[in-house]
């Protein structure tokens, strides 16, 4: 909207080429009131506001420079603006305030004139300075109070030079200012009332979702998100929710649950949201070497510390120096090594094999076992202080059985997997998903991967039909792989093999240079309770395929079952012709 330029001024000698009567200067205030008011009432930050206050001045007073300064609850300054204001600049118009003026506005709440800043006691000569009055130049100043109900809460002031030519009325533009700061007063009031219950609002609101967050379910609150980890269930949110707990702590945390669950990715979640994710993630299976080689992998060795050992080589711990070690199967170590094992756990330092020198490191432990500790303790097979060393945090990881909805979604991951690898585009019927979803799997996720990737590489057509698994055609032999299950599937029939059946008291020989092994090391150790008595009637090649299932085709494990080493187990295996399984 063009703005015409209209002065408050009276006397002014008329020009001859005048040809219009003055405006009367009631007309004029309603004018420029009007105007203000339209600018006060727009939507906009206030200090925008106010700065376009000041700047509309300029077309309805005779002025230089003006000012708006609104103190804070404390009485320090909050909002200065003035003409010409942009973001950062209210230093610049702090500066130019009288400050021993604008402290008596405020105190008084009367309005302040001077017609002549230079002469009036309120003003220093760094006050006449910074307005830009000199001996020749004759600076006047008029300030206001701005008022929220009866508290002063700011000054809105202008100055003028006054060159001679001509002759205001002080009272007049004091009237004029005051109605505009009584105007600017109820803007900030209405401001102030708002932020306030803006802030308010909002802290109510952050208030409420914190108790809303505690009163949902579980599976309502905030997800956490896992690379690798596929499911939705109430099971496996509840188990990531408390991963991303114990994630933020140093303790030892030790994975209880089925072969085949996930504990080595639940580790290495537990490891990438934790403060050490920026450290190694070093992982190793107990179960799988001998105590000798076990030893070495864990602590290192020193060159020449045995036959073979030509350099010297850091261990597990020394590779997971501020990160964290997984230890997978840790209830089959020896009772011997848990001893060394226990004095790393507790001082954090060792020796390697073969060196004298003690290492520091700082590493979290993560442990994992899918064997009964509690009971192994009990039975002398377990050191009590190792298993309270490691059993700081125990997490109970859930079988597969006890969360079927998401089998269709690991089913479909491994299939697009499957899909990926082979350069193949298969897809789930809805039933066969219903068969899948039907199964228990006793071999949990690991089970159902070998189930999809089995089915697909046997499928004919584009989709995986129910028909195409085994079990559908009742040639799945997992209920008999896995007798451990807490609730057996009914027994089947076992596949009809022609076996080679030898007398039982006939010698099993199995030839080695070093080492010969007789029959009788394949007869089940005495002590053992855990060996079925029917075993006395099966053949070798029998007992030995009997062992090998009720260990998931571990063969240290089996080994341990019929008293055996695990190499004497490898000899057994190749002389019977036994084929590995894999899971």
């Amino acid at each position: 909207m063009a703005q015409r330029e209209i002065r408050l001024v009276e006397n002014e000698y008329p020009s001859p080429s005048m040809t219009h009567p003055p405006i009367p200067l009631s007309d004029i205030a309603l004018t420029g009131i009007f105007e203000i008011s339209k600018i006060l009432t727009s939507p906009a930050r206030l200090e925008i506001t106010l700065a376009n206050v000041v700047n509309l001045l300029q077309s309805f007073l005779q002025m230089r420079n003006g000012v708006v300064s609104l103190l804070a609850d404390d009485g320090i300054p909050d909002i200065t603006v003035g003409v010409g204001w942009n973001e950062g600049s209210d230093n610049r118009y702090r500066a130019r305030l009288p400050q021993k003026a604008i402290d008596q506005i405020v105190a008084t709440a009367v309005p302040l004139v001077a017609d002549n800043v230079s002469a009036h006691p309120m003003f220093t000569a760094a006050d006449a300075m910074a307005l830009g009055a000199t001996d020749e130049t004759r600076v006047s100043f008029i300030g206001v109070p701005i008022r929220i109900d009866s508290r002063v809460v700011g000054t809105l002031s202008i100055d003028r030079v006054r060159d001679g030519r001509s002759h205001f009325r002080m009272d007049a533009d004091v009237r004029f200012l005051t109605m505009v700061a009584n105007l600017i007063g109820q803007t900030v009031k209405l401001h102030r009332v708002v932020t306030r219950d803006r802030e308010r609002l909002m802290a109510e609101s952050h208030r409420l979702q914190k108790e809303l967050s505690e009163l949902k379910p579980e599976r309502e609150r905030k997800r956490v998100k896992v690379d690798g980890i596929v499911g939705e269930s109430p099971a496996i949110r509840k188990l990531l929710a408390k991963v991303s707990i114990i994630a933020k702590s140093q303790s030892p945390v030790l994975l209880r649950g089925e072969s085949g669950t996930g504990k080595e990715l639940i580790a290495k979640a537990i490891h990438e949201l934790s403060a050490r994710a920026n450290g190694p993630f070093i992982k190793i299976n107990c179960a799988a070497l001998p105590e000798s080689v076990l030893e070495s992998e864990l602590f290192g060795h020193e060159k020449g510390a045995f036959t073979g050992a030509i350099a010297s080589r850091k261990g597990r711990f020394e590779l997971a120096d501020k990160g964290t070690l997984f230890l997978d199967e840790i209830g089959e170590i020896s009772a011997s090594f848990q001893a060394k094992l226990l004095r790393v756990l507790q001082e954090q330092e060792f020796e390697r094999v073969g060196g004298n020198q003690t290492i520091k490191v700082n590493v979290r432990i993560v442990a994992a076992t899918n064997r009964n500790l509690e009971e192994a303790v009990a039975r002398k097979e377990f050191r009590a202080d190792l298993y309270y060393r490691i059993n700081v945090v125990p997490m109970i990881l859930p079988p597969l059985r006890d969360r079927p909805s998401d089998i269709p979604l690991l089913a479909t991951e491994f299939l697009k997997n499957f899909n990926k690898e082979n350069g193949r585009e298969l897809a789930f019927e809805s039933h066969a998903l219903d068969l899948l979803k039907a199964c228990s799997f006793p071999g949990n996720v690991r089970e159902l991967e070998n189930c999809v990737r089995r089915t697909a590489t046997l499928a004919m057509g584009p989709e995986i039909r129910d028909s195409d698994f085994a079990c559908h055609q009742d040639e799945c032999l997992s209920a008999i792989l896995w007798k451990g299950h807490a609730e057996p599937a009914p027994e089947r029939p076992r596949p009809e093999i022609p076996l080679q059946v030898l007398p039982r008291k006939a010698p099993v020989e199995i030839v080695h240079p070093r080492e010969p092994v007789a029959a009788d090391d394949f007869a089940p150790a005495p002590v053992r309770s855990e060996i079925p008595s029917d075993e006395s009637n099966m053949s070798e090649r029998e007992r030995l395929i009997n062992a090998m299932e009720r260990a998931g085709w571990v063969q240290a494990k089996a080994a341990r079952i019929l008293g055996l080493t695990p190499r004497q187990i490898g000899y057994a295996l190749k002389k019977h012709n036994i084929e590995l399984k894999h899971f």
